[in-house]
């Protein structure tokens, strides 16, 4: 459906595409990978249109209609969120428009006018207006809309709040083919598996560009990733393109050493004639055929980073104690009720849709916001250190990536924080930048190195995968899961809470509801929670939903049962890849070693994570 042919474009010196070929098919899910600064935006607004190439081109098959989301939007709409994002349902966001404005002259009892509006009232009716306006109102509210915000107008929103009715507005126009920058940029975890499930059960494709990786994988059928100016494509979700770009970068070692061998070779066989006078014509001929090979380049292994952290000091048995905390903004209640407590080598998450006040009870905690009601205790020998959004405020933008790491870690040598950076993905040359040049992404990884190196052994992180990509990402997370003291931390990142989280506390008005295990165990057992409470409800009542008939309610039920089911079943095919990815990697460890037990140990971990999803399908399966 969307060819591109040969398309080139350079940015000064820079090589952003060269010579690309390929093809999106209109029922593809097209996962766009690569490092920052790779092109995928850049891709993505070459096909929208938006951007000019230096040849080739991009074209369009049929009356296929694309619709592009770009990562920011700015917009001065003066209508009301309703009305702005229904302007963009076809037919009769026009429509009601024109109404609207028709409706400010019907007092001139101008006849053209009343004739008009009655045509426009009519072409309404028949386009069902009112299933229009429910369907947006459910859109919107699936983004983290409330029914009262609905007609506060859409310039009073922030930037992010607006980008949901730019993403709002996309999706009701119902386009065949949808080009998506970070549409998750600003959704909170709570929009992110409401958006999750929308693009899951939609029927069109896409091409999304995302740093969360669990949307890859339960999304894409293809990846294709940009690398220095070339598209190569990998059939499958995001695990199933890392699989095979391992299985890829085995062969192209085999091939690399078998060229190097032969290079040498060549090369001793050059040197030996070129001492020959009978020969050296003949070792003349062989080095310039030797110049002309195209020699295989390795790239660079995505790093296998092991922490060396100094071990931390123990902790008392409760790392953090909240009780009854409260807070208000000018009598305006957030959150009342909040008590919960932390253990040592626990690593929590707190999550809620944007604002619950997530933020304001992480600062509350922190001591950024003054305690209004309760109390908040750290335990003994706790040494917390605190991670928080706003990095460009702290850092000192004069100063050098290096130096911005001494001046808060004084027992480290300088060695040492070099090679911190290192895992860090900041080079030799980057540790000598300015703070104040770094990315959003450089400025989250910097101020990790500075959490990481300061021996805490509580650590406080207010959503520390901000601006990162999913390799940055992945390193991030790596240092995390060796660390071994606590965490608390806030993120929107399902991957990262996935594999990090042992357990998940979610904040709601009223208090705290805890869970045991990683975000999806906590959808799993929210899930069943909710169904157990509905049920209870229903027999306090006695009576069941009205508004339902008895057999659309039963059907309902169904299919959330076989929703769970299906998620439960994703799980369990994804730990047995696990497992069997982990055993595979004992050939090529010595028993005893500290990696053959760090993998020994994953794979216990594993299996009884396996043994747990397998008993939760066994209970799902019953009800079928």
């Amino acid at each position: 459906m969307i060819q591109l042919k040969n398309i080139c474009l350079s940015f000064g010196s820079q090589v952003v595409f060269d010579h690309i070929n390929t093809t999106f098919s209109e029922d593809e899910r097209i996962g766009l990978v690569g490092r920052n600064g790779s092109g995928k935006s850049t891709l993505i607004k070459a096909i929208s249109g938006n951007l000019r190439l230096d040849d080739g081109s991009i074209s369009v098959s049929g009356k296929a209609r694309i619709a592009y989301m770009p990562q920011e939007v700015v917009m001065t709409s003066d209508k009301s969120i309703l009305e702005e994002a229904l302007s963009s349902v076809k037919d009769i966001g026009p429509l009601r428009e024109r109404a609207q404005q028709l409706e400010l002259l019907l007092e001139n009892e101008d006849p053209a006018v009343v004739e008009e509006y009655a045509h426009i009232m009519e072409r309404l009716a028949e386009l069902h207006v009112d299933e229009a306006v429910r369907n947006t109102k459910t859109m919107l509210q699936g983004l983290g809309f409330k029914e009262k915000q609905l007609n506060d107008p859409v310039m009073a929103l922030s930037v992010g709040w607006q980008m949901r009715v730019v993403l709002a507005k996309l999706l009701l126009q119902q386009a065949d083919f949808y080009l998506f920058d970070e549409p998750t940029n600003h959704l909170d975890i709570v929009a992110k598996d409401w958006f999750l499930e929308f693009l899951q059960d939609s029927s069109f494709g896409f091409v999304l560009v995302c740093h969360d990786r669990y949307f890859l994988d339960k999304l894409a059928n293809r990846i294709v990733e940009l690398d220095r100016g070339l598209a190569t494509d990998y059939y499958g979700n995001y695990e199933d393109y890392e699989e095979q770009k391992e299985r890829n970068l085995l062969s192209l070692k085999s091939a690399h050493a078998l060229q190097q061998k032969e290079l040498k070779h060549k090369k001793e066989l050059i040197e030996k004639f070129k001492a020959k006078a009978s020969k050296a014509k003949m070792a003349k001929s062989m080095q310039k055929s030797l110049e002309k090979i195209d020699i295989i380049e390795i790239p660079q292994d995505a790093r296998t980073v092991h922490f060396n952290f100094q071990n931390t000091q123990r902790a008392g048995r409760v790392v953090l104690e909240v009780e009854n905390v409260a807070f208000s903004y000018d009598a305006k209640e957030i959150f009342k009720n909040v008590s919960f407590t932390i253990e040592r080598g626990e690593k929590v998450a707190l999550v809620a849709p944007n604002g619950v006040g997530k933020t304001t009870l992480f600062n509350t905690i922190i001591g950024k916001n003054k305690l209004q009601t309760g109390r908040v205790h750290f335990g003994h020998n706790v040494h917390p250190v605190i991670f928080e959004q706003e990095q460009h405020k702290i850092l000192d933008p004069n100063k050098s990536v290096v130096d911005e790491v001494f001046a808060h870690v004084s027992n480290k040598t300088e060695q040492q924080i070099r090679s911190f950076l290192g895992m860090f993905l900041f080079s030799k040359d980057s540790v000598n930048k300015k703070t104040k040049v770094l990315s959003g992404g450089e400025r989250n990884r910097l101020s990790m190195v500075k959490v990481l190196l300061q021996d805490a052994n509580f650590l406080l992180l207010d959503e520390p995968t901000n601006h990162l990509d999913i390799q940055s990402k992945e390193v991030l997370l790596r240092a995390l899961q060796q660390f071994d003291g606590t965490i608390f931390f806030v993120s929107h990142d399902h991957d990262f809470m996935n594999k990090l989280a042992t357990r998940v506390i979610e904040l709601t008005p009223n208090g705290i509801h805890s869970y045991f295990g990683n975000y999806e165990e906590f959808l799993i057992q929210k899930h069943a929670a909710q169904g157990e409470n509905s049920h209870d409800s229903e027999k306090k009542s006695g009576k069941k939903d009205t508004s339902l008939s008895e057999s659309k309610q039963v059907r309902i039920n169904n299919n959330e049962d076989k929703k769970e089911l299906q998620r439960v079943e994703r799980k369990i095919s994804s730990l047995e890849k696990e497992i069997e990815k982990l055993n595979c990697s004992f050939g090529d460890l010595e028993y005893g070693t500290d990696e053959f037990d760090q993998v020994q140990e994953k794979v216990t971990i594993k299996e009884k994570e396996l043994k747990e999803y397998t008993q939760i399908w066994e209970k799902l399966s019953e009800k079928e």
